[in-house]
């Protein structure tokens, strides 16, 4: 009998824009991110997702160093980017700081490595429990199946810049990569607006 999981304290309250509306932090209002984030495409792809995070550590590192903090008490993020398709993160990790096993929900995922090193154990349902090291300029897409923990397991800060779509899913943690169901839950659904 596995474990149960529970969703995630950080899971998302507020609603999803409007088709074609966008919601970017003040310090990345920039056309690059305005152009790339793409309000009116919907549904992403764990490539377009990878594409989008890749875009984000090359093309507007200046801007996400200027606005990472780290925090040796706890992990520290920001919202950089919402849409009704995508949302986009970025987060901080002081050495030994990590996540619980969780998945996205259904979302499709990616995320990259702006600077530092993190190691990600990973499981698809009914498969293996895997190990990656993500360094700096890595990045990675995956489908909605996948669970992971990610972690600093390095001697020095890393930041790393996340993308899921659909945007907003709640986040379910396990207690052991090993309790992740053998058939991936079925997503639970974004707010949406009341138009």
């Amino acid at each position: 009998m596995s474990a149960p999981t529970h969703v995630s304290q950080y899971t998302p309250t507020e609603e999803i824009p409007e088709l074609g509306a966008v919601e970017l932090h003040p310090a990345l209002d920039l056309p690059l991110l305005r152009d790339s984030i793409r309000p009116d495409h919907e549904l992403w792809t764990p490539k377009e997702l990878r594409d989008l995070t890749t875009l984000a550590i090359t093309e507007l590192t200046g801007s996400l160093l200027d606005l990472v903090e780290v925090h040796d008490e706890e992990r520290w993020w920001a919202r950089l980017g919402l849409t009704s398709g995508v949302e986009l993160w970025l987060l901080s990790w002081a050495p030994g700081q990590g996540t619980k096993p969780h998945d996205h929900g259904g979302a499709s995922g990616s995320f990259a490595v702006l600077f530092g090193e993190v190691r990600e154990d990973y499981r698809y349902p009914a498969g293996p429990i895997r190990e990656a090291h993500h360094g700096t300029g890595s990045s990675i897409g995956f489908g909605a199946g996948r669970a992971h923990q990610v972690r600093n397991t390095s001697a020095v800060n890393a930041a790393t810049v996340h993308a899921y779509s659909p945007p907003l899913l709640p986040v379910r943690h396990y207690a052991d990569l090993s309790d992740v169901p053998p058939v991936a839950p079925q997503p639970a659904g974004p707010i949406r607006k009341n138009i």
